[in-house]
């Protein structure tokens, strides 16, 4: 009976561990399981930035903010609009009139991701919700007139997708944070005032899955009050128990703190990190929002595509790749081609994908290009590149008596012979099917 009692004690006290507001404490919660069994993410950039789609979604700070201004800034406002014209005079041309949320969630669907991150405010500061906090700047009170980052939750989540929301700590010009900033963040005018309770209500609102924190870089997160937001996040919020965040809350917390880690933008390990991690990277290479001047040569290929997610799931990382929709709510065909491309990857090749593990060998280079990973017993070698013989020499695994070979989409077993006694293997190929983006996987089973 005391065992009994002792049991249940330490049920109810692991159940109700309470994370405290400091580093330590936060770091030590584990990451909810579906974030690293989800692998494949589509990250959406979309706000008044889309309205003038020239240089990048930076487009306000490059043409008003910094010093001195992009030449190509101010030329293409001069030659474009009137004398005077102001960057929140973009927001009512910013329609959305063609914006179906059942066709976004129908394409990221069909991508093969499992989760997707939506921008609900980006450094412009304009939300794509009805935020209290930002009065007349926000999506319901001007522009689509209508609240984006719901209806696309609802779509989403309708197809048992996860749904995530990017949120940037500071804003350009908003008059608080600039007054903070003059003060060397020794005052939190804007966060008491404007950051926080707009990201308390967004998450009571909306209850997301993961929070994509950014624009943390220029003050410490003591001014941001980091800590104490995701303690309540962890502890109090409505999404406790599922919610997930990256890693920039304040400068100096990139690849240090918080949930999983991003590092930086495009971040491309060299070796398996020891710790979770995400690589964000967009289909425009020169931009995270929509460019109406973007060129065919500027964009990532599909097989470029592939050959970066499995990288970065070999390493142990999950992959958020960025399309940018244009402001009246269409998602450029381009992009969803590249988007299904990657869909009928996965559709064949997913097994080796989601849910999946770094196995104890990451890459070879023996034949083609190949990198690894693990589920369960089975290890699975992707070839990112079309052998030039039917043959494929393989030599991280110790194979055995047991060992199988299929390739993923043909439930054949395939011939193989030892290189070495229990130590490699050569695999004869069969003749390689059309892959859209130019990669197979082996199946081995019975290997270690």
């Amino acid at each position: 009976m005391l065992a009994v009692c002792v049991l249940l004690v330490a049920v109810v006290s692991q159940t109700a561990a309470r994370y405290t507001a400091n580093w330590t404490s936060l770091d030590g919660r584990p990451l909810p399981s579906w974030y690293d069994e989800a692998k494949v993410g589509i990250f959406v950039h979309w706000g008044v930035f889309s309205v003038p789609g020239f240089g990048s979604e930076w487009f306000w700070w490059h043409w008003q903010g910094q010093q001195p201004p992009d030449q190509k800034c101010v030329s293409f406002m001069s030659k474009n609009y009137r004398p005077g014209f102001s960057y929140p005079e973009f927001a009512p041309q910013f329609h959305a009139q063609f914006f179906n949320p059942e066709d976004w969630a129908d394409i990221f669907k069909a991508s093969g991701a499992k989760y997707v991150v939506l921008t609900a405010k980006h450094h412009e500061g304009f939300t794509n919700w009805g935020s209290p906090n930002s009065w007349n700047w926000n999506s319901v009170d001007t522009g689509p007139r209508r609240d984006l980052v719901g209806d696309l939750g609802e779509a989403v989540r309708n197809r048992s997708l996860h749904y995530g929301l990017y949120n940037s700590l500071y804003e350009w010009f908003h008059p608080l944070y600039l007054t903070d900033k003059r003060n060397g963040f020794k005052t939190q005018e804007f966060v008491m005032s404007k950051l926080l309770p707009e990201l308390y209500n967004m998450v009571v609102r909306y209850r997301p899955d993961l929070i994509w924190s950014d624009g943390d870089w220029e003050a410490p997160d003591t001014y941001w009050n980091s800590t104490q937001f995701l303690a309540w996040l962890y502890n109090d919020s409505p999404v406790k128990d599922t919610i997930v965040t990256n890693d920039r809350w304040g400068a100096g917390c990139a690849c240090k703190h918080g949930g999983y880690y991003n590092c930086e933008d495009k971040y491309t390990p060299g070796q398996l990190p020891k710790h979770k991690w995400e690589k964000c990277t967009s289909v425009d290479t020169l931009s995270w929002g929509y460019r109406r001047d973007m060129k065919m040569s500027e964009l990532m290929d599909l097989p470029s595509i592939v050959e970066d997610l499995v990288r970065t799931v070999a390493l142990g990382g999950n992959y958020l790749l960025n399309v940018g929709p244009t402001p009246d709510g269409m998602i450029p065909p381009l992009f969803e081609e590249r988007l299904r491309g990657v869909g009928a990857w996965l559709e064949i090749n997913g097994e080796a994908v989601y849910a999946s593990k770094p196995w104890r060998v990451q890459t070879e280079n023996t034949t083609v290009p190949v990198w690894y990973t693990s589920k369960g017993s089975s290890v699975y070698a992707i070839m990112t590149a079309k052998p030039p013989k039917l043959i494929l020499q393989l030599l991280g695994p110790k194979t055995s008596a047991t060992t199988k070979v299929t390739l993923l989409g043909n439930p054949k077993p395939l011939p193989w012979s030892p290189v070495l006694p229990n130590a490699g293997l050569t695999v004869l190929l069969p003749e390689l099917p059309f892959s859209p983006g130019q990669a197979w996987t082996l199946k081995l089973d019975g290997v270690q």
